[in-house]
């Protein structure tokens, strides 16, 4: 492929579809690189609703923070380079390439079965945070509204909820969202991985801008949500050096904490994401994958709990030790007040309780 062509997915993570892993046979094209194959109307957004038995999944992962996740959504029309969900979409016999941001799976029922799930005499009260794997408030939530419904639904059990994104649609449910904050029942994780907006638009294509996000923080801030702001994934040789510069802009405008991780590549996220520096920044391909490896004893990615968000090396040690000095030059006193369990409920006869 010739560099100096312009890609022919513009908006997109990922120029083309590596094969799925679990696939027998496949499908190749005549372009042997096998980046940004033009596919007409294929670079359309599509999307299938589907309806699952179960939507809240128990998380056994020990160094993931959470007990529980919900994922309305799978595939991601956001098309973060780099993102750990991708994989994931193979197992619907899918691509974790271009598939996994043009065929977006929309669960219909997800709200539903949350009500199921509350009404059940097993379910204890935990935090469910939606997201986890792909993100709640992806663009086709303007469309479906269906983190708008599971909020209503958490809301009605007082059930607390956590949520990662992204995004910033989110300011279209501030109405639930702070009526769940006068309860202690929310509590929000937003990514902010770059306030470079030429590498922000490159790296994740289809998300909000950081200014944004960074007004998101304010607005949260000030309707006492508490909001996480994460610099992830921290990337060698490419956002490596904003760490401090993030978390003092999140301080500014309210952040209640700070966190930071480094990225790591699983399966096909390893070919995808070196094809895309070898498009973008092809300059820069040897030295950010070699810096990776060095985080992941020659690996681009541990699967080892413990050691796969943090790394080992030189280079894991660094970023570690600026997270630890961002935190505590703009946040001393971080608040990680716990969210309230002893709010819930099930409404009687499937109706409101009228007198509380």
């Amino acid at each position: 492929m010739n560099h100096d062509e312009k890609p022919k997915f513009s908006g997109r993570g990922s120029g083309y579809n590596p094969t799925n892993r679990f696939e027998k046979q496949s499908y190749s094209d005549d372009d042997t690189d096998g980046v940004d194959v033009p596919m007409d109307e294929a670079a359309k957004t599509k999307f299938t609703e589907i309806f699952p038995k179960t939507i809240v999944n128990k998380v056994t992962s020990p160094d993931v923070g959470m007990e529980y996740s919900l994922n309305p959504y799978q595939g991601c029309e956001h098309g973060c380079t780099y993102c750990f969900a991708r994989p994931t979409h193979e197992y619907w016999g899918f691509s974790a390439g271009l598939d996994f941001e043009q065929v977006i799976l929309v669960k219909k029922n997800a709200p539903e079965l949350l009500r199921q799930t509350f009404e059940k005499k097993s379910w204890t009260p935990r935090t469910v945070v939606l997201s986890g794997n792909t993100d709640c408030y992806q663009p086709a939530e303007r469309t479906f509204e269906l983190t708008r419904e599971l909020l209503k639904v958490f809301l009605e059990y007082r059930n607390p909820v956590g949520i990662i994104t992204k995004n910033v649609l989110m300011n279209r449910d501030l109405d639930l969202i702070e009526e769940l904050a006068s309860m202690n029942l929310i509590g929000v994780n937003l990514s902010i991985t770059t306030l470079d907006e030429e590498l922000r638009r490159k790296l994740e294509p289809r998300t909000a801008t950081s200014s944004r996000k960074l007004d998101l923080v304010e607005t949260l801030s000030n309707i006492n949500v508490p909001v996480n702001v994460m610099a992830s994934p921290i990337i060698p040789a490419l956002n490596d050096h904003e760490i401090l510069s993030i978390a003092k802009a999140a301080s500014e405008r309210g952040a209640s904490s700070f966190h930071a991780q480094i990225v790591r590549l699983m399966g096909p996220n390893e070919q995808i994401f070196q094809q895309w520096l070898n498009h973008h920044l092809p300059d820069r391909e040897q030295k950010v994958m070699n810096q990776i490896k060095s985080m992941h004893e020659g690996k681009t990615g541990s699967s080892s709990f413990g050691d796969r968000m943090k790394g080992t090396g030189a280079f894991a040690l660094n970023i570690r030790r600026q997270r630890e000095l961002a935190k505590r030059k703009y946040f001393p006193n971080p608040t990680h007040s716990k969210l309230r369990t002893d709010l819930f409920r099930r409404p009687k006869g499937g109706q409101l309780f009228l007198f509380d």
